[in-house]
């Protein structure tokens, strides 16, 4: 069995600082864009668009997550 480090650990990964939902939701957007304009058949930039949608994700759930009061 190959060894690995998976491309989040929560307790490794544990946010620092919250962005605002509306900074959360914008980014987003921006990342979206980018990452929609790369190479499906490169395999670095299909895991450069995987890791940058990943981090965007996580902010965005934060954002919404501190918007209702859930931590």
């Amino acid at each position: 069995m190959a060894s690995f480090t998976p491309l989040h650990g929560p307790e490794r990964d544990a946010h620092v600082g919250v962005p605002s939902l509306q900074d959360a939701i914008a980014r987003a957007r921006n990342v979206l864009a980018e990452k929609g304009q790369a190479n499906i058949h490169s395999q670095d930039e299909m895991i450069r668009a995987a890791t940058g949608l990943h981090w965007v994700l996580l902010d965005l759930l934060a954002a919404l997550d501190a918007e209702r009061g859930v931590q």
